[in-house]
C-alpha cells in the first residue's frame, strides 16, 4: 500500500501500480504524475463519491478498482480512457451506469453489491467483454444489446429481481460460467434433506482457511474419531452470489464420490450462524490450477510445470463428466466449473469444490434447462482442452470431443450423460 505523502511529494514517479486507501475524499490530482508509466489504479476503500472528468490523461490506465467508496453514478471518466480493460467498482452505492462511463476496450467489468436496476444498451457495443460481474443488484432485466458481446464468458447475475433468463443470453455462443440463484426465477434450489449436528458437538481448532463466502475451521464432532471441516457462512454478497444459497446447493448436491462429503448441517449456533460439517480433506491434496489473472480475465493460471499423462487427462476428465453429470440430473448447474475448484491427490484422485455461483435450473428436461447445462459443457469443454495442453500424448477422441464441447452454437454441444458415455467406452 502506498501512502498520499509519498504520492504528493513525487517519490512514485514511474510506478505502474499505484494502491492508495487512506479515507480520501477527492481524487488526488497528483495521479495524474503518473501518467506516463501508470497501469493499475487500486482506490479501494476510500470515502471518494466521484472521479475527475478527464480520467482519461491516464493514457496507459488497463486496471481501476474503487470498490467500497460512495460512488452513486459510474463515473463518465472512467469511459474516456483509452487503455482501460479491468474495472472493478464493487460495493458502492451505483444506481446508473451512463453509456459515456464505458471504456472502448473493456474486457472485465465488476459492479457487484450496488443498486443498479438497469443496464445501459449501449453495454452491447463492448465487444471485448469477457467477464461481468452484476450479482448483489436489483436488476430486473438484462439490456438486449449485451447480447452482441459475443465474446462473454463469465457472468454472474445471482441475488437480483430478474423475473426470467432470455433465450439469448442461454444461446450466446463463449458463455461458459453462468450464476443466477437468488432471483425471482422457478430456480429457488430444492429443499433437501440433511443430518443434523447440534453446535454444542463441535469443538472448533485452527483456521484453515477465509474465503468470500465464509470460514473454515478444522474442528473436533463428538462421536465422530476423526477430524471434521467446519465452514461458518457469512451473510454478505460476494462476487457470485449469496453465501446462503450456496449452503443450500452443497445440501442439495448430495453424495457423490467426486464431492467432498457433507457430514450435516450445524443447529443452535449461539449467534445462528449457518454452518456446514465436511470430512476433512488431506492437506496433501492440492488445486489442479490456480485462479485467473488479471490478464487473463477468464482463464486459470497453472504451475508451469504441471504434466499429465494420457491416463490422468482421462481420469480427471471422466471424474467432472461423472459429477457434472450428477448435479445437473438433480438440477443444478455448479456455475465455477473450473480447474482452481477441483482438489487432486498424487494418485489422480479428485474432488469438485465451491458452490458459491451454483444456481438452480429445475431439471425437467426443458429447454431452458438443457441449454443451462450445455453452458456448462462449454466450461468442461474449455476444462479439458487446459488439460489436453499438458499432456504430452496425443489423445485425437478428447480433443474431438473437447471441440464438440466447445462449438459456438450452444445447442449442439453434447450434455454431461453423453459426454461420459463417450469418456467411459
Amino acid at each position: 500500500m502506498h501512502s498520499l505523502e509519498d504520492l504528493k511529494a513525487g517519490r512514485l514517479a514511474g510506478t505502474v501500480r499505484l494502491d492508495l486507501a487512506c479515507g480520501l475524499e477527492q481524487f488526488p490530482e497528483e495521479i495524474f504524475d503518473l501518467a506516463d508509466s501508470l497501469e493499475v489504479l487500486n482506490l479501494t476503500g476510500n470515502a471518494l463519491t466521484t472521479l475527475p472528468d478527464d480520467l482519461g490523461r491516464l493514457h496507459k490506465l488497463k486496471v481501476l478498482f474503487c470498490s467500497e467508496n460512495r460512488l452513486s453514478e459510474l463515473p463518465v471518466g472512467i469511459g474516456g480512457c483509452a487503455q482501460l480493460q479491468v474495472v472493478g467498482v464493487k460495493s458502492n452505492q451505483i444506481s446508473h451506469v451512463p453509456a459515456a462511463a464505458l471504456p472502448p476496450r473493456l474486457r472485465s467489468l465488476v459492479l457487484t453489491d450496488n443498486r443498479l436496476e438497469a443496464l445501459p444498451e449501449a453495454l452491447g457495443d463492448c465487444r471485448d467483454l469477457q467477464k461481468l460481474m452484476l450479482a448483489g443488484n436489483r436488476l430486473r432485466e438484462l439490456p438486449q444489446g449485451l447480447a452482441r458481446c459475443e465474446k462473454l464468458e463469465l457472468l454472474r447475475i445471482a441475488a437480483n429481481r430478474l423475473q426470467a433468463l432470455p433465450e439469448w443470453l442461454l444461446r450466446m455462443p463463449n458463455l461458459a460460467w453462468l450464476a443466477y440463484a437468488g432471483n425471482p426465477l422457478h430456480g429457488d434450489l430444492p429443499a433437501r434433506e440433511c443430518a443434523q449436528v447440534d453446535w454444542h458437538a463441535i469443538t472448533l481448532e485452527q483456521q484453515l482457511g477465509q474465503g468470500a463466502s465464509g470460514i473454515i475451521h478444522r474442528a473436533r464432532l463428538q462421536g465422530h474419531d476423526a477430524a471434521v471441516a467446519v465452514k461458518l457462512y457469512k451473510g454478505d454478497i460476494t462476487s457470485d452470489g449469496s453465501p446462503l444459497l450456496e449452503m443450500q446447493a452443497c445440501i442439495a448436491a448430495g453424495n457423490h464420490e467426486h464431492l467432498i462429503p457433507l457430514i450435516g448441517r450445524v443447529d443452535n449456533h449461539p449467534q445462528g450462524v449457518p454452518a456446514l460439517v465436511m470430512e476433512l480433506i488431506d492437506p496433501a491434496w492440492f488445486n489442479l490450477a490456480g485462479p485467473p489473472s488479471l490478464d487473463s480475465c477468464t482463464r486459470d493460471i497453472y504451475p508451469a510445470d504441471r504434466r499429465l499423462d494420457g491416463a490422468g487427462v482421462k481420469r480427471l476428465a471422466q471424474a467432472i463428466a461423472s459429477v457434472a453429470a450428477h448435479l445437473h440430473g438433480r438440477g443444478i448447474s455448479h456455475g465455477d466449473l473450473y480447474g482452481h475448484n477441483i482438489l487432486c491427490d498424487e494418485q489422480g484422485h479428485s474432488l469438485l469444490g465451491d458452490f458459491g455461483a451454483a444456481s438452480f435450473h429445475g431439471g425437467d428436461g426443458s429447454v431452458e434447462a438443457q441449454l443451462i447445462e450445455r453452458i456448462e459443457v462449454r466450461a468442461f469443454g474449455v476444462l479439458l482442452g487446459e488439460l489436453l495442453e499438458r499432456c504430452d500424448e496425443a489423445l485425437p477422441g478428447m480433443e474431438a470431443l473437447c471441440k464438440e464441447c466447445l462449438g459456438s452454437d450452444a445447442s449442439m454441444r453434447p450434455g454431461f450423460a453423453r459426454i461420459l458415455g463417450l469418456l467411459e467406452h
